[in-house]
């Protein structure tokens, strides 16, 4: 299948994602073709934050639920590979996400900026971020910090257990790579604009 290809009619989402109530703060800023469906931004948000799609997840615009429906229920959700980011938002907007309805996973997703692509470069991409993804099925928001403390403190009462779980006893909540986590974002690449990127530029 053809990849979609960057014009000059198409307009770039700047946005900010920010996983709610977990610190140190964890965030990315990514930057995203308005002609994107929904079920792609989601896929740039798991690429992003770095977990791993393993879990069911749902957007929240303006009151109206966006996901994946369930053919064998009518729960109300709109189908997120049939909605175009710009249809349903504008610079200055916010959405949620949540993921892992267990875990339940929090984040607010807001459009920074709308701009023209830059020629030679490709989207979507990650431009900022700090902060490292939680691991997967840690327990939320509140099961996160629980296993922080008890993985880097050999006094901890679960401190074998995590390490025996996680696999190590190291775990660095603000490390971030951008290098790394923008890279993950290349199997979603647009064609780009035609042109030479700026940092291609002598």
């Amino acid at each position: 299948m053809a990849r979609p290809r960057v014009t000059t009619k198409t307009k770039i989402f700047r946005i900010e994602i920010v996983l709610v109530d977990v610190e140190p703060t964890v965030r990315r800023v990514v930057e995203v073709p308005g002609e994107a469906s929904l079920a792609v931004l989601h896929e740039v948000v798991q690429d992003a934050m770095g977990w791993t799609n393993s879990h069911l997840h749902e957007f929240e615009i303006d009151g109206v639920r966006y996901g994946m429906p369930d053919p064998d229920f009518d729960t109300g959700t709109l189908d997120e590979a049939r909605t175009k980011l710009f249809r349903v938002l504008t610079a200055g907007q916010d959405a949620g996400y949540v993921y892992d309805f267990g875990d339940n996973w929090h984040h607010v997703l807001v459009v920074d900026a709308v701009a023209a692509p830059e020629p030679g470069v490709r989207y979507p991409r990650c431009v900022e971020g700090q902060g490292a993804c939680p691991p997967e099925d840690v327990g939320g928001v509140f099961g996160y910090p629980e296993f922080v403390d008890a993985l880097t403190d050999p006094e901890h009462a679960e401190h074998v257990e995590r390490v025996e779980w996680w696999g190590s006893d190291r775990f660095d909540p603000h490390y971030f790579d951008l290098a790394a986590t923008d890279r993950t974002l290349e199997r979603l690449a647009w064609a780009p604009l035609a042109g030479s990127s700026p940092t291609a530029r002598s």
